[in-house]
């Protein structure tokens, strides 16, 4: 990997030890709705699956997000951004997430884990004050049923568990790894298929209008 993309020739010995240990903690005992994803050949490509949080538009959600460690990390904070399509005020049309314990709240102490959390914590809580989708954040200002259905298509449409693979999903998957399951439950799946096909269709003609 050349080191456009990788820090890890940049970052010292320690630095590597310290965010390796904290990952595999994580991954070990998981924080609530986040599971981390190691990139053992490159540890400053750290990705993650966060489950929607109850209660909000993202619910029926798992997003995948990737923290980019700079040259100068612990030092400077990391870059965040969610690889899953969000309509969500803090988060800009390439994924970046604006969130002040990146920029002006950053400590150097603070860690991987904190970061994940105060993601996760951005889709209970959004900040349409420092927006980076404008739309959004009017949006949420004004309008708020209308920017919770928007929200809430976007899900559904491109943060299924399918398509990410989320924690549950993950163990979901092995429960069902029998061949007598899979043909049981092959004709059923085909109609789910279709039918979920159709929704999709339907619901992306919806956002086009909006």
């Amino acid at each position: 990997m050349s080191s456009q993309y990788s820090n890890v020739e940049n970052l010292s010995p320690q630095t590597i030890r310290q965010v390796m240990k904290e990952l595999q903690d994580m991954e070990t005992t998981p924080p609530e709705g986040i599971k981390v994803l190691i990139n053992e050949s490159d540890v400053t490509d750290i990705q993650a699956l966060i489950d929607g949080p109850a209660g909000t538009p993202y619910a029926v959600g798992v997003f995948r997000v990737k923290l980019t460690l700079s040259k100068d990390f612990p030092q400077t904070p990391p870059k965040a951004y969610f690889l899953t399509k969000i309509f969500h005020p803090n988060v800009a049309a390439n994924g970046e997430i604006c969130v002040n314990t990146l920029k002006k709240d950053w400590k150097p102490d603070l860690g991987i884990k904190h970061i994940l959390l105060t993601i996760k914590c951005l889709l209970i809580v959004p900040n349409p004050e420092s927006a980076l989708n404008e739309e959004a954040g009017k949006m949420l200002l004004e309008r708020y049923d209308d920017y919770s259905q928007r929200a809430r298509m976007m899900t559904e449409i491109h943060a299924q568990p399918a398509k990410c693979g989320g924690a549950a999903a993950a163990s979901d998957a092995k429960d069902d790894d029998g061949p007598s399951t899979k043909k049981h439950a092959g004709l059923d799946k085909k109609l789910q298929d279709k039918k979920k096909e159709k929704l999709l269709k339907e619901k992306k003609r919806m956002l086009k209008r909006l």
